[in-house]
């Protein structure tokens, strides 16, 4: 199992000379790759570039760069280009990002994900291997039948003969969809000991690609926050706000994708609980309602040996880059959470 480090969003507490600081002592550490994130403020493409430029060896991995603020020939223009700069070491992530994000900020309506995803890959694929773009689809329509455009291709190379393209998913039917078309997934609130959840659906992926592809060839990526510290209370509670967020809030009443996860994870009372107080308002009360149990199901906190106990669950599981994200609000604190788990990793 390959460690990541996950910098998150830009510019929120941390320094430009802060991040950089971390990256680079996380490649001195061995960790294979770093993740960027982008939602409405900073973009994860921008400073991948930054980043590729300072180091020399860890890859620059989007997690994630979001479908519906690019077409998809954009995306692969900047695939390529950081894989240019980086000499060979990008992975692509993308995602659909949410439904408020999607038509509140970049007004794109929010429907059809699974056709438009697959749609969007196919667009890649081709665009990254310079062939002459011509595609016509339900939601891409290349060159445009009615107008002046013509069917060009990429005139750059990349590096790498094939940039990993992985997709940020969670629900059923987006996760079979992944390991069809795509060459890894990045899962959120993952649970090892429910990883039966996602290799189930991943089988029917790859079933459904052929050509041979096996579970294997799709890495699974998630990214899990985590705190080395002796107080395991403190190291839970830690995890409270990132959980209560998402299972809370990251969505409506009547669409939230990480809600369900743990639903289906058996946390059901604890889903509705969370969600009606967080969108109550009341978002503390709702990080205070998280089951301990629960915590310990999706992120990694606790004293040395439970972590070490933890890290070996994720490698048990088929796990091939766990993406860490240290609860750690400083560069110091931040450093030394990497310092920890790449100890105990070992």
């Amino acid at each position: 199992m390959k460690l990541g480090v996950h910098i998150g969003y830009w510019g929120l507490g941390l320094t430009r000379e802060d991040q950089l600081s971390i990256v680079q002592e996380a490649e001195r550490l061995g960790y294979d790759s770093v993740w960027t994130a982008e939602a409405y403020g900073s973009d994860a493409a921008t400073i991948l570039g930054w980043i590729a430029g300072q180091t020399t060896t860890i890859k620059i991995a989007s997690g994630i760069l979001q479908m519906p603020g690019r077409s998809a020939a954009m995306t692969a223009m900047t695939a390529a280009t950081l894989d240019q700069l980086s000499d060979g070491r990008m992975i692509l992530g993308i995602g659909s990002s949410g439904p408020q994000v999607s038509e509140g900020w970049h007004g794109v309506r929010f429907g059809k994900q699974l056709l438009r995803t697959r749609e969007y890959v196919d667009v890649l694929r081709m665009t990254l291997d310079r062939q002459r773009l011509e595609y016509h689809g339900e939601s891409i329509d290349l060159p445009l039948p009615d107008g002046p455009g013509k069917a060009l291709k990429l005139t750059i190379a990349t590096v790498q003969d094939r940039i990993p393209i992985y997709i940020a998913a969670i629900g059923p039917k987006n996760t079979q969809l992944a390991a069809e078309i795509a060459d890894g997934v990045i899962p959120t609130l993952f649970s090892p000991e429910h990883v039966t959840v996602i290799r189930d659906e991943l089988q029917i992926g790859v079933d459904r690609a052929g050509n041979g592809k096996t579970l294997d060839d799709v890495a699974i990526a998630p990214a899990v926050q985590v705190f080395v510290g002796d107080d395991l209370e403190e190291a839970r509670n830690l995890m409270r706000p990132f959980i209560a967020l998402y299972v809370g809030g990251m969505g409506s009443r009547k669409q939230n994708f990480y809600n369900t996860m743990v639903r289906r994870y058996g946390f059901d009372d604890a889903a509705q609980t969370i969600q009606d107080l967080y969108l109550d308002g009341k978002k503390d009360e709702a990080a205070a309602a998280i089951p301990d149990e629960l915590i310990d199901t999706v992120s990694i906190c606790g004293p040395p040996d439970h972590v070490r106990e933890r890290l070996a669950a994720y490698k048990a599981a088929g796990v091939h880059t766990l993406g860490v994200t240290p609860m750690a609000w400083t560069r110091e604190g931040r450093i030394e959470q990497l310092q920890k788990i790449a100890e105990l990793a070992e």
